[in-house]
């Protein structure tokens, strides 16, 4: 069964062309639930650690450039087979050949792969990797105030 939970990022150039609210926008019309969201600048060493399974491929350096040159919004989404669901409205990761209608196309460059404006889990097992990469802390500290409410009572 699929899971609930997706991981969304909005990538950098897509907050310094002002699209974060269009793409907020579009991820409330899906009906998706934000569940956490934050904004948060990525070094390069933690933009290596998040893309490590892309690492020696030929687009990997430009990559780990785009996410560490500014803000990423991160966003944790809710929703059944969000996985799935997610990766249908961002569209296929080069935004030249994406499809009409997905984010990807609408806000990503044509002409850098990595521009592609959002980013989303590929599947259940790295959505939970992922979460916990930008919000492990944060879920750790509701989990800590859950057990101290529970000994309380």
């Amino acid at each position: 069964m699929a899971g609930h939970l997706t991981l969304a990022l909005i990538k950098p150039h897509a907050h310094l062309q002002r699209h974060v609210g269009e793409i907020i926008s579009r991820i409330e019309k899906e009906s998706f639930a934000i569940l956490l969201s934050k904004v948060t600048q990525l070094h390069p060493e933690g933009a290596r650690e998040f893309y490590a399974e892309h690492k020696g491929k030929p687009f990997f350096p430009n990559l780990i450039q785009v996410m560490s040159s500014g803000p990423v919004w991160a966003l944790v989404l809710c929703k059944a087979n969000a996985v799935d669901t997610w990766r249908e409205v961002i569209g296929e990761t080069n935004p030249a050949t994406a499809a009409e209608g997905t984010l990807r196309k609408q806000f990503g460059d044509p002409s850098n792969m990595t521009n592609n404006a959002v980013h989303g889990s590929a599947n259940d097992s790295d959505a939970k990797r992922e979460i916990n990469f930008f919000f492990g802390r944060e879920l750790k500290l509701v989990q800590r105030l859950n057990e101290i409410s529970n000994q309380r009572q």
